[in-house]
This record gives structure tokens, sequence and C-alpha cells, in this order.
């Protein structure tokens, strides 16, 4: 393959980049075989310093140190916005001897990648003397511009995907109560409808649950002996419903849950023993997601019916 069908093919590789490591592995094997050399660097400016990511050479050169740009040549390079050549390493005063003695390297084309604000170099190194050709030079610099371009792409992925993860967040901590970490309202209505669409029968349940004795426990423990009191109680439906069960907090005391698959009775059946002095309970059928906010109503006022015969009961 001559060297501009491999520089094409290196182009398109990095236009099919999905991250920086994709991105790297193109450019550490087309710099090699684009300028016949012994080895090939790709180095990042890492704010006043060169970090060499990768590499591809017949010995071990750099990858994963770092250094100072003023102390190494792809830092002159990145510095100055040119590219460098140097047919002898140990004639060119700006090599730092000691980095370079224990290495094959004798000469060298280090490649910014951008003229202006570079944000990275590819270096070529040759275990012989060797000046690099005109075309050498050539297909280096249009593989630096192509890097440019799939390093822009990245970035710019990287923060597409940061902000649509801080959506996401954002999102969920508008839909999920502070206190017990369960849905709230909105997001009860909202994993409903999903649950709704992925139930594997044709019948669904709602419970709306009301915490017995809650201000007695506030006002003689504080809000905080409320607050565990509360907690306690989202435990227990975590424990005792399934993963495909929605439960939220509504607010205050009332809690509920639409359990997919379930009847009314298998509902409350469920929930009764775990609940048992701790809360009062209302369940009712659900038949369309269009008609929650009614099968809750339903599930309230059932709710209101068993705390009032616990009264009478108490009091009798």
């Amino acid at each position: 393959m001559n060297g501009v069908d491999r520089l094409l093919l290196a182009i398109q590789q990095l236009s099919l980049a999905a991250d920086l490591d994709d991105v790297q592995a193109v450019i550490r094997s087309a710099a090699r075989e684009l300028a016949h050399c012994d080895g090939a660097t790709f180095v990042l400016r890492d704010g006043e310093q060169c970090f060499y990511a990768d590499e591809d050479a017949i010995e071990p050169l750099w990858k994963g140190l770092r250094f100072p740009l003023e102390a190494c040549i792809s830092g002159w390079a990145m510095l100055h916005g040119t590219h460098v050549v140097i047919p002898d390493i140990y004639a060119d005063p700006r090599i730092p001897f000691e980095a370079y003695r224990p290495t094959f390297v004798k000469s060298l084309v280090m490649m910014p990648v951008r003229s202006i604000d570079p944000i990275a170099a590819i270096g070529a190194y040759w275990a012989d003397t060797h000046e690099a050709t005109d075309e050498e030079i050539a297909l280096l610099q249009g593989l630096a511009n192509a890097a440019s371009v799939a390093l822009d792409k990245v970035a710019v992925h990287t923060q597409l995907v940061s902000a649509v993860e801080l959506h996401e967040t954002t999102h969920l901590l508008a839909i999920t109560d502070d206190l017990t970490g369960l849905w709230n309202r909105r997001g009860f209505l909202e994993q409903a409808r999903v649950r709704w669409r992925q139930r594997l029968g044709t019948s669904a349940a709602v419970a709306f649950i009301d915490v017995d004795g809650l201000k007695l426990v506030n006002d003689h423990g504080g809000h905080g002996a409320g607050d565990a009191l509360i907690c306690e109680v989202a435990e227990l439906l975590r424990n005792h419903l399934r993963d495909t069960d929605v439960i939220a907090r509504l607010g205050g005391d009332e809690f509920a849950v639409m359990s997919p698959d379930f009847s009314a009775d298998e509902l409350h059946t469920r929930l009764a023993p775990a609940l048992v002095r701790r809360a009062s309970i209302g369940t009712a059928p659900l038949t369309s997601i269009d008609l929650l906010p009614d099968a809750l109503l339903n599930a309230d006022a059932r709710m209101y019916d068993a705390k009032r015969r616990q009264v009478a009961a108490r009091s009798a």
C-alpha cells in the first residue's frame, strides 16, 4: 500500500473513532507505516506537560511518562506550532540526551497536531541516522490534520455524553423522594406507565398507604423520629414487593404502589402482614393506565375506611 492510500485508510479509521483509545491506536500504527520508521509516539498536551499516551516501536520508549513542555522535543513542537526534523539527535541542543540515551532513537520527526494552539504531537523515530523526506513529512502532516479533526469529534462526543448524563441525573433527582430514595409523585406516574407497557398479563392493582401515628411520633420524638418511621415503612415496602412493582412516597405520610399482574386482593394480601400496626392500606384494581388517578382515589377511599375501622376497634 502506497503512502497516500495508507493515509486515506487512516483518515477513514479516524473518522470512525469513538474515543481517545481508538484515535491513539490508529495514529500509532499509521505514523509508523507512513514514515517507514522504527517507532512512533502519540503525545498529548496536559497543561504544561507532555504526556506520552501511546507508542508503537521496536523497543519501549516513554509510554505513560510525563515531561515538562520545555524539556522535550514534543513540547517544543507544540509550543512553537511547527514540525521538527532532526537527522541526528546528538547534534541538536533541543534534545534531552539523558532521556534518549537508553533508547534506539538516532533520528526523528515531531509533528504537532494543529499549528494554532496544538493539543498533541506525533513522533516518528529511526534507529539509524535518517533525514525525513518531503513525502514522509507531508504524510505525517496529513495524519496530524486528520487527528485534529478526530480529537475534536471525540471531545464533542464526550461533552455530549456528559450533558446527557447530567440531564439524566437531574431528571432522576426530580422524580425521586429525597428522604426514602423511592419515586416521588411525578416519578410514580412516569414509572407506572413504563411498567404498564411491560406487564405480562392484563391485570394490575394500586395501593394507597398512610402511615399510622406519624403526628404522635413527631410530637413525642421530634421530626427525626418521624423521618425514621417513614424510612422504616419505605424499607418494608421494598423488602415485600417485587422489582416490577412501582413504589413511591407521594408526600408526608402517604405512599403508593402500582403492581402489574396483581389483583387488588393479591396486593393487599402481600402488603398487610408487612405493614401491620405501622400503616393503613387500601387497594384497587387498575384496568387502564389512563385511569391511574381514579384507581388511586379508590384505593385512598378504601384506606380511610380501613383506618376508621382500626380507630373504631381501638375505641371499643
